[in-house]
């Protein structure tokens, strides 16, 4: 897919999660796991139309993203294009999204990418596991470029610890 590679695909969804959820509306810290916007993108996936007219491509079945270390699986994802037809606008993952960096994971029914502003909107059951701790809720919207997130709709966080050598 030319425009994918030429272009970046700034698929940072995840820069790594940190921090910590303590009660609904949580806010959701994000470490400095850095993704490579220059690194190369491979798009897999069953079929691939373009619109060039309508500025869009969807890809389905078994779509898989690599860029870096970060991998994103659905079984629809709708690229749209900006108005120049060149750089991406947004990025909407559909029907199971799993994101999965070098140490953490996220899932939800669908999500939403904004290259622009760096924003990621996941919704419908979302999931996030960092290490041995989860934080659940029905939406997450979050600011990539700023590293910060908020978990919403009861949020449910589960926080193992692990014991110390010795104890």
């Amino acid at each position: 897919m030319y425009s994918l590679r030429r272009t970046g695909l700034t698929l940072a969804l995840l820069s790594g999660l940190s921090g910590a959820a303590l009660a609904q509306g949580t806010s959701v810290g994000f470490s400095g796991l850095k993704q490579d916007p220059g690194a190369p993108v491979e798009v897999t996936s069953e079929t691939l139309s373009i619109d060039r007219d309508a500025g869009l491509a969807i890809l389905e079945g078994e779509v898989l993203v690599i860029q870096g270390e970060m991998r994103l699986t659905a079984p629809r994802v709708e690229v749209i294009y900006g108005t120049e037809g060149q750089q991406i606008k947004e990025i909407h993952a559909q029907g199971g999204v799993t994101i999965v960096t070098a140490a953490d994971a996220a899932e939800a029914r669908e999500a939403r990418y904004d290259v622009a502003t760096g924003g990621l909107v996941m919704s419908g059951d979302v999931l996030l596991t960092q290490g041995p701790s989860t934080i659940a809720g029905e939406r997450l919207v979050a600011d990539l470029r700023s590293g910060t997130g908020r978990m919403e709709g009861r949020v449910k966080t589960l926080f193992n610890t692990e014991p110390k050598a010795g104890n």
